[in-house]
């Protein structure tokens, strides 16, 4: 049972902490009820309601970009995900079936094709900055030029099919690799380049022209346009948020510019202001938004979920402190190389560092901690939560070790789990994402 926003957001003008909360999960999918079985339909409509997906190579436990459709929807086959945004046309056509792309969005993340012309007003502002005279790109213009001409002759290539080239010097004088990958990254920020899906996680470059159908191409928006449409969608996924939230969300630089947007939404009727209990900033609440009485929810999260990738709004949201501590050495960890914020109902209870140990089709829970003022259920809860993402994963048992404040009450209403010792081996260092 909710109660939309936009009826009473005259008289609501004070929310309590926990009703932004419920409004903030309400908005990202919350407290939707999990479908009997999940298609393309239901992951475009999570999609949509997020409004991106963010892309980050770590696969300890599963590749970020799949777990936040798990957190919402419940399992899924990756597989169908895959072929929703890593599928490309065949000899440098538009994708057939390719409703999604690549774009620095938040940080890289996949979004709708149909947004490229929002985004480019960012590719003019990183060509300004990192295209001017005298710098690299203008400096390095015949390696650009020769790796513009061979996706021009060849298609949409895998960067070792451009570094075979590039070492054979076959069409053209030998290259330094990381000078053509600097030259593919930088043309794909100014937009110039596209991605045209992924082989594995390996990406295939493409002339944007080559991707993105010209009806999608050829049409322009203003720069302010573009800003007050990203500050609106930013406000409908995050249901009640500050300006630093609404900015954060798209990772809009220009606060003028949000602020301004926020403006203009207030005057059209899809923003109201409102102020939220501990909050010191001033907030404002979309028109759209709905007012759970309750969340009923129980999973992991990324670290990139859009609840919890803007740090300052989890602390003000969940009072959850969260810092990733994969380059930090193992026996200065915390809490664990990638640990996995855990949702139960409206808070965020601890974090899970997890290890999909294929080989023994196990689970590891290589620690288990748990945030101030739990109740003594979650533990059935967040129980309940690594079965269903070990069921997820292909993983027949789970083991959890011994490190963390949660791991013992974890093991005692999980009979059948394993038990290990805390490993201090490091997984291996996460490749660069763009690789």
């Amino acid at each position: 049972m909710s109660v939309a926003l936009g009826s009473v957001s005259r008289v609501k003008q004070h929310l309590s902490l926990p009703e932004a909360r419920r409004i903030a999960l309400a908005a990202q999918g919350f407290t939707r009820p999990q479908p009997a079985s999940v298609g393309a339909r239901q992951l475009n409509g999570a999609i949509a309601r997020m409004g991106v997906l963010q892309i980050d190579s770590v696969n300890v436990f599963s590749r970020s970009h799949y777990v936040p459709l798990f957190s919402r929807l419940g399992a899924y086959e990756t597989a169908d995900l895959d072929r929703l945004v890593l599928r490309h046309g065949a000899g440098g056509k538009p994708r057939s079936t390719g409703a999604y792309i690549e774009y620095l969005a938040h940080e890289a993340t996949f979004l709708p094709v149909a947004d490229w012309p929002l985004w480019r007003f960012r590719m003019d502002a990183m060509r300004a900055k990192y295209g001017a005279p005298g710098g690299w790109y203008a400096e390095n213009a015949a390696t650009v030029e020769w790796v513009r001409a061979e996706l021009a002759a060849r298609g949409p290539l895998r960067p070792a099919e451009i570094e075979s080239d590039a070492h054979r010097g076959a069409r053209g004088p030998w290259w330094d690799w990381d000078v053509v990958k600097r030259a593919l990254e930088m043309m794909w920020r100014f937009g110039e380049v596209a991605i045209a899906g992924r082989r594995g996680f390996e990406r295939r470059y493409a002339l944007a022209e080559q991707v993105v159908p010209s009806s999608v191409l050829d049409q322009t928006l203003s720069r302010e346009d573009s800003i007050r449409e990203l500050v609106r969608r930013a406000a409908r996924a995050s249901g009640v948020a500050t300006a630093s939230d609404l900015a954060d969300y798209y990772r809009l630089r220009d606060r003028n510019a949000v602020l301004s947007s926020i403006s203009d939404l207030v005057d059209s009727g899809e923003l109201a202001p409102v102020t939220v209990a501990g909050w010191a900033k001033p907030a404002w609440v979309h028109r759209d938004a709905a007012l759970p009485r309750r969340v009923d929810a129980a999973t992991i999260l990324t670290p990139f979920d859009p609840v919890v990738w803007f740090r300052e709004r989890a602390e003000r949201l969940f009072d959850f402190d969260y810092r990733i501590e994969i380059y930090t050495p193992a026996a200065k960890r915390r809490f664990g190389y990638y640990s996995l914020p855990v949702l139960v109902d409206d808070r965020i209870v601890g974090r899970v560092d997890l290890k999909a140990d294929r080989a023994a089709s196990t689970l590891r829970v290589q620690s288990a901690w748990w945030e101030a003022d739990v109740a003594p259920s979650a533990a059935e809860r967040v129980a309940r939560a690594l079965r269903e993402a070990a069921a997820w994963q292909g993983l027949e048992r789970i083991s959890i070790s011994s490190w963390g404040d949660a791991t013992d009450d974890l093991a005692f209403v999980m009979a059948d789990a394993a038990r290990h010792e805390r490993v201090l081996d490091a997984p291996a260092d996460p490749e660069p994402e763009a690789a």
